[in-house]
């Protein structure tokens, strides 16, 4: 059903205790928008980021067409279509779903998968985690009990460079350099053994191809990385994804047996913590307790240039994209990951694309002073903002630490790891560091803020 969802209440808790979710998820998504003051908005979740060329045009003309006109990107890679007019809901939909980008309606809103942007691209990295992502969403959409997770719910696949893993995954998968992986789910760690080539986890999962699997992908698609014996890659894939199934299933049964109404595991009441090891067990996968193992941080956004020698990658200025930068980040490429940096990994052109990307106003060079720039929406798009967070976050000076513009104290869409935190206290007065600051030297605070040592 389409719907423009209202917000959702909390009962507030008591100091220490877990939350009580008093009504279902309202997260919007693309076929249940939200209200927003600027029109409804779509939430399209992409795994890993990922679109084709075609779907990149279809979504930029959807923006012209039902919308303002641009794209948002969100902090975990997806796409965001705001002012979007009233009664446009149906036909929105149907577009989408001839694009590819709604498999499944029932699960649509928690397709939450983000993967290292890069991987398979530059040589870094264990494992093509884009393919992970691929098979895990083939394998969500053909689970009809993952249809329940929140729209919050993250799984999050790092290559073992540490791009991802530090952006507060519910399930998080790290590659290690033997074919194994990493598991964190809630606070408990597993190490997942590779699979031994002949073993029944070389098949595919349930619901996925060979090319989502890791068997060679359609044209422009990066491959398993270089070097990965003849079924380890497949192998992998298979072990990851019934594991982080199994993860998500589990969580859902301590959640239902808890009755408060969790999104996430950290919501999940002291008593009721989910059996992760017994889950794991029973999907058949071989996981050791890691139990001194510390997730990393989230390290600073990486800087805009060439991957290698075929992709690039830029940033959307406050992270939206027009009609027309979209398309010109499609037009030639073989595929555009959106990336949780609010930006775009661009696979195909090499560096000479740079330049044109430029033009359209991307963000392509790491002095760029808008480079770690972020910020809600601010007014007039948000009825609860303070103030318009993005005509001044416009104005920000360069500085090597990343700085979010807030319009209100609920902060949406600010970015994991270190960072400035700038929020509005009212039109006219923001507080930074803990300090009232007056709009008419917004600019000057914030500058000597950005190129001051801070902790992690």
């Amino acid at each position: 059903m389409l719907a423009a969802m209202p917000p959702t209440p909390t009962t507030p808790p008591e100091p220490g205790e877990a939350p009580i979710r008093d009504r279902g998820d309202a997260c919007p998504g693309a076929l249940r928008l939200h209200a927003a003051a600027d029109g409804l908005l779509a939430r399209l979740r992409l795994p890993a980021g990922r679109l084709t060329p075609r779907q990149a045009m279809i979504l930029a003309d959807a923006a012209e067409e039902t919308g303002d006109g641009s794209l948002s990107v969100t902090s975990r890679g997806n796409a965001e279509l705001r002012g979007l007019r009233d009664g446009c809901g149906a036909g929105l939909a149907a577009l989408l779903a001839d694009a590819g980008l709604l498999p499944s309606p029932t699960h649509e809103r928690v397709r939450n998968i983000v993967a290292s942007p890069a991987a398979g691209l530059d040589g870094l990295g264990h494992a093509d985690v884009q393919l992970w992502a691929r098979a895990l969403d083939a394998a969500l959409c053909a689970e009809p009990r993952a249809a329940a997770l929140s729209g919050r719910f993250l799984f999050a696949l790092d290559d073992g460079r540490g791009d991802v893993a530090g952006l507060g995954g519910d399930v998080t998968l790290i590659a290690a350099p033997d074919g194994a992986a990493l598991l964190t789910a809630g606070t408990e760690t597993f190490r997942l053994a590779a699979p031994g080539p002949g073993t029944a986890a070389d098949g595919p999962p349930a619901g996925t191809d060979a090319a989502d699997a890791g068997a060679p992908a359609e044209p422009g698609t990066a491959t398993a990385t270089a070097g990965t014996p003849a079924g380890t890659a497949a192998g992998t894939t298979a072990t990851v994804v019934r594991a982080a199934l199994a993860c998500a299933l589990a969580f859902l049964d301590a959640a239902e047996a808890a009755g408060t109404g969790a999104w996430r595991p950290r919501e999940l009441p002291a008593g009721q913590r989910p059996d992760w090891a017994g889950a794991l067990s029973r999907a058949a996968v071989t996981a050791e307790p890691v139990p001194s193992f510390s997730p990393p941080p989230a390290p600073p956004p990486p800087a805009p240039g060439p991957l290698g020698d075929h992709a690039l990658h830029v940033l959307a200025p406050l992270g939206r994209l027009t009609a027309a930068r979209l398309r010109a980040l499609a037009e030639g490429a073989d595929e555009v990951r959106l990336t949780p940096w609010r930006g775009a990994v661009v696979v195909g052109p090499s560096a000479d694309r740079l330049p044109a990307l430029a033009a359209h106003g991307l963000v392509t060079d790491p002095a760029d002073a808008r480079t770690g720039v972020t910020a809600c929406t601010g007014t007039p798009g948000c009825a609860k903002s303070l103030a318009d967070v993005r005509a001044d976050a416009a104005r920000a000076p360069g500085g090597p630490l990343p700085v979010h513009y807030s319009g209100c104290e609920r902060r949406c869409g600010h970015p994991h790891g270190t960072r400035i935190e700038v929020t509005a206290l009212d039109p006219d007065t923001y507080l930074l560091d803990g300090v009232p600051v007056p709009r008419t030297a917004l600019a000057e605070a914030v500058a000597a803020a950005r190129t001051k040592p801070m902790e992690s």
